[in-house]
């Protein structure tokens, strides 16, 4: 799992309210380019750290997921920028 520093974490911080939210809110609370916000969240869903939201598929809502919160406390827990999430993250699921 590669990613972007620190955009990825600032997305999933601001999601870790809990609360859905959008590609344009997002952009407008992180003072970020929307179509930058816009290419990330698909990655983020990728990587299942991110749900897409209805009540339509094509909502652009979104909340953040169980393993996205779990990314967040890793790299809190974390020292240096060289983590490997996946490593960690199985570890997790493990014990």
């Amino acid at each position: 799992m590669r990613l972007a520093e620190p955009t990825d974490f600032e997305i999933l911080e601001a999601l870790s309210d809990g609360k859905r939210n959008t590609a344009a809110n997002l952009s407008y609370v992180l003072d970020k380019d929307r179509s930058y916000i816009n290419t990330r969240l698909p990655i983020l869903a990728d990587y299942d750290l991110v749900d897409r939201v209805g009540p339509s598929p094509n909502s652009g809502l979104y909340e953040i997921t169980d393993r996205g919160l779990a990314v967040i406390d890793i790299r809190a827990s974390a020292s240096g920028t060289d983590v490997d999430f996946d490593a960690r993250l199985a570890e997790r699921m493990e014990g």
